[in-house]
């Protein structure tokens, strides 16, 4: 048996130029920030009225995520992995601030393919709607568009 460290000192050499990595990248936040960032965003946040009491999620804008399986190369990465691109961005949103309000359909507007009835008849005990046809429809729908006074030009 040899007592061979080689293995595992390589190991430890990645993890130790992953912390270094990750504490070079720390250092250039800091920097960053340093240059006036978080001054400008206390500004922002004071003119937008935020409280400090606000919901508020930090996210970041601009990456992809690859939603094919790969074989963990530069080329082909492993699904799921999430790539940052160049322009990327940081997101600060105020989750109490936005409101979510689903549209309102317009009650004025009648689906071309709803007839509406002209008169109810009644035969042999049913009573059977009698139902206007397209060129009716079109020329009444026309009709109050020109009221409204939509532009009814490509009709």
């Amino acid at each position: 048996m040899h007592g061979s460290l080689d293995p595992d000192e390589k190991v430890m050499a990645e993890s130790e130029a992953q912390l270094e990595n990750h504490l070079a990248a720390k250092r250039k936040a800091i920097a960053v920030c340093n240059q006036g960032v978080v001054s400008k965003l206390y500004d922002v946040i004071a003119e937008l009225g935020w409280d400090c009491y606000d919901n508020v999620a930090v996210e970041i804008g601009g990456t992809s995520v690859y939603e094919i399986d790969g074989a963990g190369t530069k080329w082909a990465p492993v699904k799921g992995t999430r790539k940052y691109n160049k322009d990327a961005f940081i997101v600060i949103k105020n989750l109490d601030r936005n409101p979510t309000v689903p549209s309102q359909p317009n009650p004025d507007l009648v689906a071309h393919h709803l007839k509406p009835e002209v008169a109810k008849v009644k035969v042999a005990g049913q009573e059977l709607a009698i139902q206007q046809d397209e060129k009716a429809i079109a020329a009444a729908l026309k009709k109050s568009d020109d009221e409204k006074g939509y532009d009814t030009y490509s009709k």
